[in-house]
């Protein structure tokens, strides 16, 4: 009995952090209009916040597979909990009368990158192996993505809120975020530290004279998957952050869009993640049945035909999609064209992906999972490449919409991966 109770303890507590991690993921996204609007930069310059945080995935990821193999899952996750304190008080700064800093603000972003991808590598092995691996363990993570789209919707409102006209937002409006952010680290730091977490045992490591012929990159499904993981990134973060380009950009911008007002647009925007907050309900009812393999093939589908109608559909036909003025509680209804509801659909398909991809990456690699999932966590620094990518597409062509061909490229790789590259072909290499 005491063996289950510290083992629901383990889980509460990987969920709860895989909610931080998209809250102060998320907080980028509505921070590109700040950075457009403060300094004046273009569409690729605006997202260098998610540059900062995703590039530091490339730097940290084997990192963090390490810190875990040495310390264990507790202790990294308490010095990423440190780290990513210190991420928030630098963003925080950057908006100082004073010091009014880009330079400062993307150096935030960069320390909170590395708290992200600590966390992200300690919750996601942690949850996989909790639920036994297999379709119990994604569907663990999948109700763990429950409580992350949650966060990620909560922030999209906020951030609209604190934005409001997107033509005179400063760093400094962002700033009650920033501290609803540090405050729950804090409070996650004392949590976790008093704590007692059972953790999976490390496998203790026999030296011998000669060196492991094989590890985790020796596995052809492991490398692909790593793959689909960075482009997962763009599928995922792409779709929404360029909703918002969209809907909030002049008619008369270089790249124009609606001229929506900031507020609206991020209830919008909310929609999409509230999307993936539904998709990862059904996801996690039904992920100890359907295999990760059989959810990816779909979604990655539906995904690919989604954002096609996006791109084709006229603009000029509109449909209202609802979001949610939490400061009143009521329900608002705003006009968009039909491709941008496609758009928003997409959030139904990429809510279960995360962790499928990372379910079938890992099966079967035994000892060499601790290392495996830092090397997956670095492949989240797709998302910078990536969401540069389309924002390089949107400049050169000067539509947004025809940006997205790099979400439809992201996505069908995803779907080649679940159909082939996904089967493990090496399990002829121990892994005890």
């Amino acid at each position: 009995m005491t063996q289950q109770k510290k083992q629901w303890g383990a889980i509460v507590i990987m969920i709860a952090l895989f909610a931080m991690i998209a809250f102060v993921t998320n907080l980028c996204s509505p921070m590109s209009i700040i950075v457009k609007n403060q300094f004046g930069a273009s569409n690729v310059l605006a997202q260098i916040g998610n540059y900062g945080n995703f590039i530091a995935y490339l730097l940290m990821g084997i990192p963090s597979g390490m810190l875990i193999k040495k310390y264990g899952y507790k202790k990294t996750a308490l010095l990423a909990l440190l780290v990513g304190i210190l991420g928030i008080l630098v963003q925080w700064m950057s908006g100082w009368g004073s010091i009014q800093s880009f330079g400062v603000y993307l150096v935030g972003a960069f320390i909170a990158g590395f708290c992200m991808c600590m966390l992200n590598a300690v919750v996601n092995p942690m949850l996989n192996m909790l639920g036994g691996g297999g379709n119990k363990g994604n569907q663990l993570i999948q109700i763990g993505g429950v409580f992350n789209s949650t966060a990620a919707v909560a922030v999209y409102i906020i951030m609209g809120a604190l934005i409001g006209d997107a033509a005179k937002a400063t760093i400094s409006d962002a700033t009650p975020a920033l501290f609803i952010a540090l405050g729950i680290f804090i409070v996650a730091f004392l949590v976790i530290f008093f704590t007692k977490i059972e953790e999976p045992a490390q496998a203790i490591e026999v030296k011998k004279q000669e060196k492991d012929r094989y590890s985790a990159f020796s596995f052809r499904h492991f490398n692909l998957g790593i793959l689909a993981i960075f482009l997962y990134m763009g599928l995922e973060v792409g779709t929404p952050t360029y909703i918002l380009q969209y809907l909030s950009s002049a008619p008369d911008a270089a790249t124009p869009g609606l001229g929506m007002d900031a507020g609206i647009v991020g209830l919008i925007v909310a929609v999409y993640w509230l999307m993936m907050l539904v998709g990862r309900f059904v996801g996690g009812a039904i992920g100890g049945k359907v295999s990760s393999r059989t959810m990816i093939t779909v979604t990655a589908t539906a995904s690919v035909l989604l954002v096609a109608f996006g791109m084709l559909a006229p603009t000029d036909v509109i449909v209202s999609v609802p979001g949610v003025d939490w400061a009143n509680l009521q329900l608002i209804w705003a006009e968009v064209p039909v491709g941008i509801f496609a758009f928003i659909l997409v959030g139904l398909c990429t809510s279960v992906m995360w962790g499928g991809i990372f379910n079938m990456a890992t099966e079967g690699l035994g000892k060499y999972t601790a290392i495996a999932s830092g090397a997956f966590m670095t492949m989240v620094f797709g998302c910078a490449v990536m969401v540069a990518l389309q924002a390089f597409v949107a400049d050169l062509t000067g539509s947004f919409l025809t940006s997205y061909i790099v979400v439809i490229c992201c996505a069908a790789y995803i779907l080649f991966y679940a159909l082939v590259g996904s089967k493990n072909v090496n399990k002829d290499i121990p892994v005890e």
